[in-house]
């Protein structure tokens, strides 16, 4: 397991996938906290998908993605409380602020995790930071094979761009202790 300390090396001297960045101490505790004192009134909904309840429960803002039908639609504006982060996020994935349309706040509780995926194709750009615990993050290419694990830090960012977003697939293991994370997203351009 790569450790959060390991990350402060750059992401492919751990080999991790071109495309894939990270930040440890992206936020201050101060703002971790104003974020979970948010995060306490937040109307979360059971993730579900192809009929299975997830453990996780989710929140979306800006656009809602409908996990059955691929679709995004306008969602709820994204909260007063979310927008010093996007704005430090978009500067930390170099696009602006007005681009990141999407915000998802996920709950993991202990025993949750998420399998392998890729971030929905309607979006592009992907970013997230971790709060209350750090995880487990794990990349692999296809379908099957040896995965490359790292260590999302408590208050730590990451970003997907390029081959790390297209290319591989991301999952995060079942957590140990209660976890929340706030993902920001791009909508893909249409030509």
């Amino acid at each position: 397991m790569v450790s959060a300390q390991a990350m402060l090396l750059p992401p492919a001297a751990m080999g991790a996938p071109e495309g894939f960045d990270y930040e440890p101490e992206f936020i201050t505790d101060i703002e971790e906290q104003a974020l979970l004192d948010w995060i306490e009134g937040v109307d979360f909904r059971t993730f579900e998908m192809r009929g299975q309840e997830a453990k996780r429960r989710v929140a979306h803002f800006g656009w809602d993605y409908g996990y059955y039908d691929a679709r995004v639609t306008p969602g709820v504006e994204l909260p007063e409380a979310l927008l010093p982060l996007r704005d430090r996020v978009a500067a930390f994935l170099d696009v602006p602020a007005s681009e990141l349309v999407e915000a998802l706040v996920t709950e993991y509780t202990p025993g949750a995790g998420i399998s392998w995926h890729r971030d929905a194709p309607v979006f592009d750009v992907v970013a997230g930071v971790s709060l209350l615990a750090a995880c487990d993050f794990r990349f692999r290419r296809g379908e099957v094979g040896r995965s490359i694990p790292l260590t999302m830090a408590r208050r730590s960012a990451y970003k997907l761009t390029g081959e790390a977003r297209w290319g591989w697939q991301h999952h995060i293991p079942p957590m140990k202790e209660l976890r929340y994370s706030i993902t920001f997203r791009t909508l893909r351009k249409r030509p």
